[in-house]
């Protein structure tokens, strides 16, 4: 339906430019919850014991840049997968949300939750121990916030600076490199506001903290029961290797709920401060080097052609009037002379108009807060930016053409 609605709203814009502002104007007021998502604007009340859904998304590497579905492993999963519908920006960034088997309820701090069992295979082992060379990382996602993971740094006077960084591993290597470290029990931290009037509360805060646990033997039957190793913080992690022929691993997790001061509004400032692995500055600063050094030379010929013919015409001054026109001369007057095909340069003109127009808004876009809550919108919302700067394309045409 939101697809629909969006199309039906875009193809009218382009057969009738003359209506352009009402129906954009009706874009916004009819869709605007679907297609243009603004953070803080509809926030969701939870009362105490409500279901809340934990989201999975895919699995991502700095190392690779190629992400893979994230039931793609061995992981424990629901009865029924079900895809979360995308808008069109996030299946161009690739994203694919699902359900996950995680239950959490509203405000109820759970303390080593038992979520499967597995027995692993060589097979899987070798991939889990492949994506943990390759550094890849969850993505989850808790009432449209992603999860976050603590990073402790510290600063030249030696102050503990805490950052948070968007996804968790999904283990690491242990310390003589030969085996690697399975993080299957995961700290869920959530935090909450709460009003003081309607007793509901609001999530503005989802951190994770992920660990490696070779959980003691318990009552799976019992549903009271749970590993006692969760509770230890100095036990012995789950290590697998590419030589295990089968591992048996348990996957659980742990919820706490915390109160804050931090009110809805607020809750993406601490995303703003977040560190991206995924920023390539060797990359940017490369492609930099490289323009910076084309355009100098590029100017360093065009300086010392223009050097040379001005040369020639002082030292032939005074026959100037005898001797033909050459070099850069010869197209002092071409800014003058219409062009060959003045309907083409207009439509170009017009065209790269309204596309540098909807480059500037969308740069803007990126600078700002307004889609830092959800990126793949900026790239959704692109397309209505694009239809809309349209007049700023067509008013050039038409003053080219004039």
């Amino acid at each position: 339906d939101v697809y629909k609605r969006q199309f039906f709203f875009l193809s009218f814009l382009l057969l009738f430019p003359n209506m352009k502002v009402l129906l954009f104007l009706a874009l916004f007021l009819v869709s605007s919850s679907a297609f243009f998502y603004l953070p803080g604007v509809a926030p969701r009340n939870y009362e105490t014991g409500d279901l809340v859904d934990l989201k999975v998304n895919k699995l991502t590497s700095v190392k690779t840049q190629v992400p893979f579905d994230y039931y793609s492993l061995p992981w424990c999963r629901p009865e029924k997968i079900i895809d979360t519908a995308e808008n069109l920006g996030e299946i161009l960034k690739g994203d694919r949300i699902e359900n996950s088997a995680y239950t959490i309820m509203a405000a109820v701090p759970i303390t080593c939750q038992v979520l499967c069992k597995k027995e692993h295979t060589t097979k899987d082992i070798k991939k889990f121990c492949s994506k943990i060379d390759d550094e890849y990382k969850h993505h989850w996602i808790l009432d449209n916030l992603p999860a976050a993971m603590r990073k402790n740094l510290q600063d030249q006077d030696g102050n503990t600076i805490s950052l948070f960084e968007e996804g968790f591993p999904i283990g690491s290597k242990t310390e003589d490199k030969k085996g690697y470290y399975l993080y299957n029990h995961i700290n869920i931290h959530i935090d909450y506001h709460q009003d003081e009037e309607t007793k509901t509360i609001r999530i503005v805060g989802f951190e994770v903290e992920p660990r490696s646990i070779r959980h003691d033997s318990f009552d799976s039957k019992d549903a009271n029961s749970f590993p006692k190793s969760c509770l230890s913080p100095d036990h012995p992690p789950q290590i697998i290797s590419r030589k295990d022929k089968s591992v048996e691993v348990t996957y659980t997790y742990s919820v706490t709920w915390r109160r804050s001061e931090v009110e809805w509004a607020s809750r993406w400032d601490v995303y703003l401060q977040m560190t991206d692995d995924q920023i390539h500055w060797f990359s940017i600063i490369n492609s930099l080097m490289i323009v910076l050094f084309l355009s100098g030379m590029i100017a360093m010929i065009m300086m010392r052609t223009l050097h040379a013919d001005l040369r020639r015409y002082r030292e032939n001054l005074e026959s100037q009037d005898e001797q033909e026109e050459t070099g850069w001369k010869l197209v002092h007057g071409d800014v003058f002379r219409p062009p060959v095909h003045p309907i083409l340069l207009s439509v170009f003109v017009g065209s790269g108009a309204q596309v540098f127009s909807m480059f500037s808004c969308d740069f803007s876009l990126c600078c700002s807060w307004i889609f830092i809550a959800s990126k793949s919108r900026l790239i959704n919302d692109s397309y209505g930016r694009f239809t809309c700067c349209d007049g700023r394309g067509c008013w050039l045409h038409r003053s080219k053409i004039m």
